[in-house]
């Protein structure tokens, strides 16, 4: 019984300059043999691994960029081949909604799919199920690679094909993305129980969760979730045919027409978006696979309950999952910080701005990571925006700074402040701009007593002064607390202005 992950399948993407770890499932004991031939069938490299609990584990040496390759693998009674095989940069792209929204229903996205074609731009799919049963195994087996080619990569990330196709261009080598997300997951689906119980905040999720679905069977689950899934099915059909009726319509009006999303997903012991829910079924069967690096959208769930959590905390820990699961202590994160958003109709809750700026101390306090500021692209009413090329292209600057060490755009960030008169001066690391000619908006400041007022704003020396009539001492300041508003602030590289509180 020779199993090969089907990351290893036919077409599939290795990462270049690291080594290559090969991996899959044989009889116990079994000794597997791997060799990984080039383009014109010369062995590159071989190497032997026995199965214990019935996987095994193969390392292979560094490669350089190349196409054509093959794998081979031998228990000496089976074989498996794989062909195609490209050897480049590999990320994984995981998240929720706003990292799963697929190609086809984004912006570009249906002229795109009809006409591009890039060999060396792949995709591997990982299938969505939050328990191991017979369908997720047969899943998991017929999970394969795809290259991008008219007609394929309709159900790509958005955000993580278009960072993908702008680093192909740039670096001239293949470009894989393996994407692992769910819409609606709370960031600890995406850790084991285990790991979870290492932090006081994820003990308060898992004990929370404990508490609502105590008593629920396995067969109450399933019966629950089928409705539910049957009336998002329906919600979501007419949601598709009022848009297609009223193409560039407001997603206010699409509400108005069809009625809020019926969004009431079940709790119980199969619930996907259960603490822990979804590391052993989608993440663990990556594992331990060689990486460039990790993409992820992630917040808006956790953003309802930030005020008696610590996202950061919770952050800084997965991404220390991910890197030991994937057995590179400083594997390269790039995320995506929260836009502006606010549902219709409903008041400014302000925990938008809190998860941002627990977002932006996970970049500050941990190596190789990086965030992009979405601040300039929400959409009121909308929790997802379509425009995804601009995601995938801000996650692709940063990827050249961080990981290629080149010259990238990022968002300017405020660095330092002194106090002046009755001013307080804000330093950037960046120029900024106004772009409408209006005054800066969006800033407040405080005395000793932290308690913030609207500001006055001018561009001053590079940066920003503020101040505030009844603030005669201003020592702190902070901008775009709100869930939702327009910015003005940029830099000259035409990226908003980071929100922060200093």
């Amino acid at each position: 019984m020779l199993k090969v992950s089907p990351l290893f399948s036919d077409g599939a993407v290795l990462c270049r300059k690291k080594e290559i770890r090969l991996f899959g499932e044989a009889e116990e004991g079994a000794r597997i043999r791997a060799e990984l031939l080039d383009a014109k069938g010369e062995l590159l490299s071989w190497g032997t691994g026995r199965a214990v609990d019935g996987r095994f584990l193969i390392l292979l040496p560094p490669q350089e960029a190349q196409v054509g390759c093959t794998l081979l693998f031998t228990d000496g009674k089976e074989t498996f081949r794989a062909k195609d095989i490209l050897i480049g940069e590999v990320f994984l792209a995981g998240g929720q909604s706003n990292m799963e929204w697929e190609l086809q229903n984004a912006d570009e996205g249906p002229e795109l799919i009809a006409s591009h074609e890039n060999a060396q731009v792949r995709y591997f799919n990982v299938p969505k199920f939050a328990r191991f049963c017979s369908e997720r195994d047969r899943a998991w087996e017929a999970a394969a690679w795809r290259a991008i080619a008219p007609g394929t990569g309709r159900d790509m990330s958005a955000v993580a094909y278009f960072f993908a196709m702008q680093l192909q261009r740039k670096l001239q080598v293949p470009v894989g993305i393996i994407d692992s997300y769910w819409g609606g997951t709370s960031i600890t689906c995406w850790m084991e129980e285990a790991w979870l119980s290492r932090t006081g905040e994820g003990i308060r999720y898992l004990e929370e969760y404990a508490r609502k679905a105590e008593g629920v069977t396995m067969e109450a689950f399933l019966e629950r979730d089928t409705a539910f899934h049957e009336e998002m099915q329906n919600w979501n059909g007419a949601v598709a045919v009022y848009k297609q009726a009223h193409p560039g319509c407001a997603w206010p009006e699409v509400e108005e027409a069809v009625g809020p999303s019926p969004w009431h997903p079940p709790v119980g012991p199969g619930d996907p978006f259960r603490p822990a829910g979804l590391y052993a079924t989608m993440i663990a069967p990556l594992a331990p696979l060689s990486l460039t690096g990790a993409l992820f959208y992630q917040g808006e769930t956790d953003a309802t309950r930030v005020e008696d959590c610590r996202y950061d905390t919770l952050m800084m820990s997965l991404i220390d999952r991910w890197r030991d699961a994937f057995q590179e202590k400083e594997l390269p994160f790039l995320f995506v910080q929260l836009p502006m958003w606010i549902e219709s109709g409903k008041q400014d809750s302000k925990t938008w701005p809190a998860l941002r700026l627990a977002q932006s101390r996970v970049r500050d306090r941990m190596r190789n990571v990086a965030m992009a500021c979405l601040l300039d692209q929400g959409e009121f009413g909308n929790l997802h925006p379509t425009r995804k090329r601009v995601v995938g292209e801000r996650l692709y600057e940063l990827a050249l700074q961080l990981i290629y060490g080149e010259a990238g755009k990022a968002s300017p960030r405020v660095i330092g402040k002194r106090v002046e008169d009755q001013r307080l001066l804000l330093l950037t690391d960046q120029r900024l701009e106004v772009r409408d000619g209006k005054e800066p908006a969006l800033l407040e400041v405080a005395g000793a007593d932290r308690k913030y007022v609207p500001a006055s704003a001018s561009l001053a020396g590079g940066g920003l002064a503020v101040s505030a009539p009844g603030v005669a001492y201003p020592l702190y300041a902070r901008y775009a607390w709100t869930d939702y508003a327009v910015v003005n602030l940029f830099g000259t590289n035409g990226l908003p202005l980071e929100p922060f509180e200093i």
